[in-house]
């Protein structure tokens, strides 16, 4: 037939599939192959069974291709077959491969009648036989049977749709003669994904079962109900002969003698029989690959392009090289440490856009989390004035100041300076187990090969821990620095503004605080400084509202107003921050969401007749980030109750108008100098984890990882390959072999094929469909037939 390259392309494409299969992928090319689509009985196992010359098709009645079966036939010299599920047994006795289809089936479907999607992989290699690809699909059948379902028929109409819809699919539509051709199943489920006709073909069975007088001689000559590509007809073995055991070479003679000797189709017998549909079918599958070709190629083109990066690294390797090993093993370390650097500093490379990492989740422990912490500390008004009021007693012992001891002040200052050391070193936990998980992350690159992972994660940890210890060192030394002289002559200190007398200071504080307070809420003389914006949701709407519901929240320095969606053109509602507070609320049972609260201190509605309400985010950490951003805004956690009615015990005892002033203005000078402070270490604390920790762990991965990898085993050991590497290293050079192949075998049959051209159209009108073929699924609509 002149098409010898493509009878090649088959087999070939075949091992390519088995190729991507091995490794767990798949190569997504559709081969051209034929579907053998029919009714129960309509005479198709029998039509594949004369294809091959041998009995290997289970017979009975009712259903009994109960799974799709993909027959490939193979020209080759001996005769034998094999299936996918068991490739190393090679059948020479049909018998036994009709028992195996039989076994394969049960194993799935179940011995009474089911049916299964799941396909069965025949190969069947003969002398007798052209290269063809045949899918043998169960046949289309209206009632149930044993434990099939009420909807059969439409499970099986589905799964043949699954297969004809292919546009690489060839439809061998399968009716006999002696019914309505109209009324065919096949034909008008063909019509369903082949309104053109480009695809299918029609074959006629059981032309000897015509009632005496009729014939089918219209059909075949394609004059009545014609097709595009038009009817072949056939004659299989009847089922007394099929019992009889009547040799299928003898059937094949038989058909050939019924076609010369029958009057109305004498004159088309070289047009008909099986011999003649298997060579149609071939030339068809010849030239409908020949057509699919450029798709084919980009395919296979775009598979190999994939892979060539990874391939060149392999084409030339020897796992046992030590030159290899020593420049695998400098490779990976320089691409650590330049994986590390880029997820601290940020890079445009690979940005995860689901979550913050690296350096962004640092970022937000030194400007979220820490001076969150520190503002925690600053609310015990109760105890700090109590605190104030026994040291200045204490002082004065069994006197009655006059004055207000500077003394008492150093004393509650120091104290709050102490306070300090605890958030501190909680921060720098924080960046140490960020940086732990940056660490593990950079070294997945290195996972083909197990000890130099272990080691690299290993040797890196120990240095950040040992950094650690002198980080911690430094920040509460910074802490001793700060405790060791209380700078009163600091610039931004208001005891340093000329305060002489007590009253001065008091009203100089006050009004620096109100000051304070106005700048809050009007930052640039009338603009509106927003601190936050995102997503929240309210947590606590009733249910007969529709429970909670997700807005858009705007959070200013004075208020906090929620929007329908981001655009805030429709506001929902505004909640002035006076008097509001922050509480923790415990995860809800059957919730994922991390949720706390705002209320009002003063027992009122915060919105509508809600107390507070609760506001929901997706992690934990967005719920810090927030409590951050109200920080900002003045709004402050609430103290515990325990707490609170301590205080209040031990706040029982009245102060003399004389002590209140001392306490007022010692409280106002330690709030004054502690936020000095504050600002102070807030400032320090990231220089400090950056120049001892972080920095110095770059240097340490760039100049000396290499020498303690060295020194901590030897380079055999380190650059050992996994054996999963090896295997994946193995899969990815045979597939890679198995596309050139391919692509060069297509090459070839480009420029020695010659197609023929499909038929023209014909008036097909006379095959109309009807809505009830197939279930339209649940989602959509019913699909048109046409």
């Amino acid at each position: 037939m002149g098409n010898r390259g493509m009878e090649e392309l088959i087999p070939l494409v075949n091992k390519l599939q088995d190729a991507f299969s091995s490794i767990g992928q798949s190569c997504h090319l559709d081969l051209p192959q034929i579907a053998v689509v029919g009714g129960q009985s309509a005479g198709k196992s029998s039509v594949l069974e004369n294809f091959v010359g041998r009995d290997f098709l289970p017979r009975g009645s009712g259903i009994v291709t109960r799974r799709p079966l993909i027959l490939q036939l193979i020209f080759s010299k001996t005769e034998y077959a094999e299936f996918l599920h068991c490739k190393s047994k090679k059948f020479t006795d049909f018998d036994e491969v009709r028992q195996e289809i039989e076994a394969e089936t049960d194993r799935v479907t179940g011995t009474n009648k089911g049916i299964s999607p799941m396909p069965i992989n025949l190969r069947v290699y003969s002398p007798h036989v052209l290269n063809l690809t045949l899918i043998d699909l169960p046949g289309i059948t209206k009632v149930p049977v044993g434990d099939q379902p009420a909807d059969i028929e439409y499970q099986i109409k589905d799964m043949i749709l699954q297969f004809i819809s292919r546009e690489s699919s060839l439809i061998l539509a399968v009716t006999p003669a002696n019914m309505d051709l109209a009324n065919s199943d096949a034909l008008k489920l063909a019509k369903e994904v082949d309104p053109q006709g480009l695809r299918t073909i029609g074959v006629i069975t059981k032309l000897d079962l015509m009632d005496e007088g009729t014939d089918a001689r219209d059909i075949l000559e394609n004059k009545l109900l014609p097709l595009r590509r038009g009817y072949i007809g056939v004659v299989n073995r009847s089922q007394k002969d099929i019992e009889g055991k009547k040799d299928i070479r003898a059937a094949l003679a038989a058909e050939r003698k019924f076609f010369l000797s029958h009057p109305a189709y004498r004159h088309m017998a070289d047009r008909m029989g099986t011999p003649h549909l298997q060579k149609i079918l071939n030339q068809q599958l010849t030239n409908h690959i020949r057509e699919l070709l450029p798709t084919l190629r980009s395919k296979l083109q775009s598979q190999l392009l994939s892979l060539e990066k990874e391939v060149e690294e392999y084409k030339n390797f020897r796992p046992d090289d030590p030159t290899r090993k020593t420049k695998a093993l400098l490779q990976m370390v320089q691409q650590f440490g330049v994986d590390f650097e880029k997820r601290i500093e940020g890079s445009g490379d690979q940005v995860d856009t689901l979550e913050l990492s690296g350096g962004a989740r640092i970022n937000r422990i030194f400007h979220e989390r820490f001076p969150f912490e520190l503002v925690k500390m600053e609310f015990d008004e109760k105890d700090l004035r109590r605190e104030i009021s026994y040291a200045i007693k204490n002082i004065h012992g069994v006197r009655t100041g006059l004055f207000t001891p500077d003394m008492a002040f150093e004393a509650i200052v120091k104290k709050q300076i102490v306070k300090l050391k605890e958030p501190s070193l909680k921060c720098v936990d924080l960046v140490v187990s960020e940086l732990a998980t940056v660490i593990k992350k950079c070294a997945e690159k290195l996972s083909s090969y197990p000890r130099l992972r272990e080691e690299t994660e290993r040797i890196v940890t120990t240095y950040i821990r040992e950094r650690e210890g002198r980080t911690k060192d430094q920040i509460l030394l910074l802490i001793d620095i700060e405790q060791s002289y209380i700078n009163t002559n600091h610039e931004d200190f208001i005891g340093f503004a000329n305060c002489y007398y007590t009253e001065q200071l008091v009203t100089g504080a006050q009004q620096r605080s109100t000051q304070l307070n106005k700048k809050r809420a009007i930052p640039n003389q009338g603009e509106i400084l927003v601190i936050r914006r995102g997503w929240l949701t309210i947590n606590n709407i009733s249910l007969m509202k529709g429970g909670s519901k997700e807005y858009w929240f705007v959070l200013t320095a004075e208020s906090l107003s929620w929007y329908k969606d981001d655009e805030e053109k429709e506001k929902k509602y505004m909640l002035p921050l006076d008097n509001l507070k922050i509480r923790d609320v415990e995860k809800g049972f059957m919730s994922n969401k991390h949720v706390f609260a705002i209320f009002n201190t003063e027992q009122r509605n915060v919105y509508k007749d809600l107390r507070q309400i609760e506001l929901a985010c997706d992690s934990q950490e967005d719920v810090d980030s927030w409590k951050a951003s109200f920080l900002r805004a003045g709004v402050y956690p609430e103290k515990d109750q325990a707490e609170n009615e301590d205080g209040a015990q031990e706040n029982t005892f009245s102060m003399d108008p004389q002590l209140e002033r001392q306490v007022e203005t010692i409280r106002n000078l330690v709030d004054s100098y502690v936020a000095i402070i504050n600002k102070s270490i807030r400032d320090l604390m990231p220089k400090t984890i950056m120049h001892l920790m972080i920095n110095n762990t770059k240097a340490f991965i760039h100049h000396e990882l290499l020498a303690y990898l060295y020194s901590s085993a030897d380079q055999s050991s380190l650059m050992e390959e996994s054996a999963d590497q090896a295997q994946r290293r193995d899969d990815m050079l045979r597939m890679y072999h198995a596309l050139k192949e391919a692509l060069n075998i297509i090459g070839d049959i480009s420029t020695s094929t010659v197609s023929t051209p499909v038929p023209p159209p014909v008036d097909d009108t006379w095959l109309q469909s009807s809505s009830s073929h197939r279930r339209p699924p649940p989602s959509a609509p019913a699909r048109p037939f046409f």
